[in-house]
């Protein structure tokens, strides 16, 4: 078990649930808003992407990124930022033409996910190790190997430490095939993402066994999206690993009752509480990452 827990926020994610819940952070505003208010109610780290102001649509646009990281850091609250470099990756197969990106699709050159690291310099920022379906229909997350070689590699450059996303086992086979290839500085992190179609399901066992492929000296925390959010923060907590909550995985805060994120995050904590464990604070979060000082 793990009694010292570093408690991560996912904010707002880019998925289609601006038009679910009424309050989402959508702005920069309201984004870093919420940042702030979750590192208040007791998340150390504040996970970050973007949108459309207008339409809550997902968003790669370094304008957004800059004023939430602005806003953020000129708060009069400590928390780590990390941003998301998953978006570029986005493709929609359509079947009459499948050598060809279908209406919707979103691809990019590998460096160019990292814009907004490169011009913000977060703490941390997540690299999502390999290419799955997500969901039911005709999209693919798409990241190649080599893909995340090139990305692993700037990153490491800019002094960023990522946070490796892996949604099944064979995303963990190759983030280690990076760590071996010595494209990751320093102690590895990664986050395990359970729920999602058609990734890792979100069972005891299955988090169990994505625990175990992990380096012996990784940090590691983990999710479920939806209902079984809070239960796998207590199944986290119990399997050695620290935690992550937010509106991007879970909206309700129970059946019919919208949640915020600091109230998702308030929740965590009474959780990590009640099994005797503490959240840690941002400043102790770095001391425990190894993170340099400062945001």
């Amino acid at each position: 078990m793990n009694d010292e827990v570093i408690i991560t926020c996912a904010i707002t994610g880019a998925g289609d649930t601006a038009g679910i819940h009424p309050e989402l952070p959508v702005t920069p505003k309201q984004i870093a808003e919420a940042a702030v208010d979750a590192a208040r109610a007791g998340a150390a780290v504040a996970h970050i992407h973007v949108r459309e102001p207008k339409t809550g649509a997902p968003s790669r646009k370094l304008e957004y990124y800059r004023e939430v990281v602005e806003r953020i850091r000129s708060s009069a609250v400590d928390v780590i930022i990390n941003l998301t470099t998953g978006m570029g990756g986005d493709l929609i197969v359509d079947d009459a033409h499948p050598t060809a990106a279908g209406a919707g699709s979103d691809l990019v050159p590998a460096l160019e996910r990292l814009e907004h690291v490169e011009a913000l310099r977060p703490e941390l920022c997540t690299l999502d190790c390999g290419s799955m379906n997500f969901y039911d229909g005709d999209f693919v997350a798409v990241v190649t190997p080599n893909q995340l070689r090139a990305m692993a590699a700037r990153i490491k450059e800019l002094g960023v430490r990522p946070e490796l996303e892996v949604f099944d086992t064979g995303h963990i086979r190759l983030a280690n095939k990076l760590i071996e290839e010595r494209l990751i500085d320093g102690v590895p992190m990664f986050q395990l993402c359970l729920g999602i179609p058609w990734g890792a399901p979100a069972d005891t066992r299955t988090m169990a066994a994505m625990v175990d492929l992990l380096p012996p000296d990784a940090h590691w925390a983990a999710f479920a999206i939806s209902r079984m959010e809070m239960p796998f923060v207590a199944q986290s907590l119990l399997l050695g690993g620290h935690v992550r909550v937010g509106l991007e995985d879970n909206l309700y805060l129970r059946r019919g009752v919208f949640a915020s994120n600091a109230q998702l995050v308030e929740r965590a904590v009474a959780i990590i509480e009640a099994l005797g464990a503490r959240a840690l604070t941002a400043s102790e979060a770095r001391g425990r990452l190894g993170l340099g000082a400062g945001g």
